[in-house]
């Protein structure tokens, strides 16, 4: 019985094409962890990350004994991103980013999973950051959004060319900036990283 692939499932929402589209995110449950400053030089990104992790694939593995048919490709690390003054964005002004990572929790996981996920991954490794790990639902709506190809570094230009988008279809900005990581970054050279970056609009 071949896994739940998220990516493949819902192609529409997470292999957009290289020029802007809208498109209308359903909800979804997501562990998620907030933090500020720039992720490369805070370790409290890092322990996010792995926290998070941790708990994906403890939920995950409590799914698979239950029933193979449950058993699923872990889904790729997303992160929402916003500041004080958005131009910090396109600027890379990274000390003034706050951000919140998450990660898509499938159905049938409801709180009482959730918890005994997070309960045994915590008891095989101190998760600091658990701590502060909560799931819940999660819903944008009509949203702007665009695969970007390259290194996080080199996003602007992209994130320029969807608010430019964004503002042709008489639409604008709300909520937080989104991203999705499709690339496993000590694994793909910087040209032939995959994200997909996405705007939620009004």
């Amino acid at each position: 019985m071949p896994k739940r692939e998220f990516l493949k499932l819902f192609r529409e929402l997470y292999q957009p094409p290289a020029e802007p589209v809208m498109v209308d995110m359903p909800a979804m449950n997501f562990i998620m962890i907030d933090g500020s400053g720039d992720p490369e030089t805070d370790p409290w990104h890092q322990q996010v990350v792995e926290a998070i992790y941790a708990v994906g694939y403890s939920i995950k593995f409590i799914l698979k004994e239950r029933s193979e048919d449950l058993d699923f490709v872990m889904p790729p690390l997303e992160g929402l991103w916003w500041a004080e003054d958005m131009t910090s964005f396109t600027e890379a002004e990274r000390e003034d980013w706050q951000w919140t990572m998450m990660l898509m929790i499938p159905e049938p996981v409801d709180d009482e999973i959730y918890l005994e996920g997070h309960r045994k991954a915590c008891a095989k490794k101190c998760l600091v950051a658990a701590d502060l790990m909560r799931f819940e639902k999660f819903e944008e709506g009509l949203c702007a959004q665009i695969m970007h190809r390259g290194p996080y570094a080199e996003e602007g230009p992209t994130i320029e060319r969807l608010h430019a988008f964004i503002a042709e279809q008489g639409r604008r900005p709300r909520g937080k900036h989104h991203e999705a990581y499709l690339s496993d970054p000590r694994r793909t050279k910087p040209g032939n990283m995959k994200t997909v970056l996405r705007q939620p609009v009004e």
